[in-house]
């Protein structure tokens, strides 16, 4: 009887090529997955630290329109990273950690062979994402469109003095700000800046977002969760007297003046990602956020 091919017949590999345990675990990982049959493709970042010089070396977005599955190698910063450049071609992603938390890259190199012997069997949890869409205007010119799989934030720049803005929700009005900025973020992202902004946990299947201000001069100013489906706009107030940026996932940015304006909504794709069988997301929650752990004395 023939064999039936892998379900994940070729796999991309990206990571952070900062990362100095990167090439310890790419050659380990890139052995067992030619030994398993698999095709890869590497992200060109990598090439320092690829294991085999014949490995065939690409563009991410090129990875992106060519595997099957995207292995990424790194921290969550990796992750978002890769997250957003493969995402539009809907292929799924899976996560080795090398980072400090890892809430999306949630498997730990010795672990990595026995779960991904799983998740090629075809033994494995499927997770949706939603990303958010955010464009940064000026009148009627786009100056900056970009996805974000954590969050949008608009935050003062270069100096430590508070930003006025104003916030709308479908059309209405709904508060004016005076604070260090607004992170606007995704369930993925509640865990991440918003998190340390006060705002909620929010588990990732929830089709919801969340406004949680910046060190806000109102203490009434609180965090506001909203429906997923609505279009979030913030707009710089013409009396604003300090410099405002707007960034994505803290990894591209544009500076703003008084009267621009960032419409943000949910995007039209979602990700995909892979988790081993036995995934279990409050486990996740209690071990990086050290839930229920004694004090030390």
């Amino acid at each position: 009887m023939p064999k039936s091919p892998p379900r994940f017949a070729t796999i991309g590999l990206i990571g952070n090529p900062a990362n100095a345990q990167l090439a310890a675990t790419l050659a380990p990982l890139a052995a067992y997955l030619l030994r398993r049959g698999c095709r890869i493709l590497l992200d060109e970042r990598c090439q320092a630290a690829s294991p085999d010089p014949t490995l065939p070396l690409l563009a991410r977005s090129d990875i992106a329109r060519q595997v099957d599955l995207v292995i990424v190698i790194g921290g969550d910063g990796t992750f978002l990273d890769a997250a957003r450049a493969v995402g539009p071609e809907q292929v799924p992603l899976v996560g080795i950690n090398l980072g400090r938390l890892g809430f999306m890259v949630d498997i730990p190199p010795a672990q990595m062979e026995l779960a991904l012997d799983t998740i090629l069997a075809g033994d494995y949890q499927t997770d949706q994402r939603f990303l958010l869409e955010g464009t940064a205007l000026r009148e009627d010119t786009v100056l900056h469109r970009d996805t974000a799989l954590n969050d949008v934030v608009i935050n003062k720049h270069h100096v430590a003095r508070m930003i006025e803005f104003d916030t709308y929700i479908d059309g209405r009005y709904v508060n004016n700000h005076r604070a260090d900025g607004l992170i606007v973020a995704t369930p993925t992202g509640s865990t991440a800046y918003a998190l340390s902004g006060g705002g909620p946990v929010m588990h990732p299947q929830l089709q919801a977002i969340t406004l949680v201000p910046i060190c806000p001069h109102a203490l009434a100013d609180r965090p506001l969760v909203v429906n997923a489906a609505v279009e979030i706009e913030i707009r710089i107030a013409a009396r604003n007297t300090n410099p405002v940026q707007v960034t994505w996932d803290g990894q591209s940015s544009v500076e703003l003046r008084n009267g621009d304006c960032v419409r943000i909504r949910r995007s039209d794709f979602a990700l995909t990602l892979i988790h081993p069988s036995n995934h279990d997301y409050f486990r996740i929650l209690r071990s990086k956020l050290r839930w229920g752990s004694q004090p030390i004395p």
